[in-house]
């Protein structure tokens, strides 16, 4: 179940991402047919380039689009940057706190496995002279 939900998740995710990144790809082409097409047309050599034709829009409409799209594409990508450093800064903190956990956990069960390895020997000596004490009564 919880894989089925981080499925559709990961679906709602990567359509969102898709729909961002069309939305800056379509910006980006309106912005070079429109603010800048006339930089492109041909220019007869050792002639100085035409000024821009009336209908083009001025420098500062052309800058103010161009920093208007940067802002738009630099900060969906930040937002995304941010949202995995924060989820990586979460999992490093999950991992930190597993890996305290199982040190205990692994500290706990060598302390367990000592002693019963003493609780064994303790066991096993006292066999060994109960066994020596009847072996001694026996041969008596």
């Amino acid at each position: 179940m919880n894989s089925i939900l981080s499925g559709k998740i990961e679906s709602t995710e990567d359509d969102t991402n898709l729909a961002a990144v069309s939305e800056v790809e379509a910006g980006i082409r309106d912005f070079v047919r429109n603010d800048i097409a006339y930089l492109r047309r041909p220019t007869t050599p050792g002639l100085i380039p035409s000024d821009p034709p009336a209908d083009a829009p001025s420098a500062e409409a052309t800058v103010s689009n161009v920093n208007s799209l940067i802002q738009r594409v630099a900060g969906a990508s930040l937002t995304e940057i941010e949202k995995l450093i924060t989820e990586l800064e979460t999992l490093r903190e999950l991992l930190h706190n597993e890996g305290q956990r199982v040190q205990r956990e692994i500290s706990g069960y060598a302390q367990l496995s000592q002693a019963a390895m003493k609780s064994t020997r303790m066991i096993a000596d006292n066999v060994a002279q109960w066994k020596r004490a009847a072996e001694t009564m026996r041969d008596s």
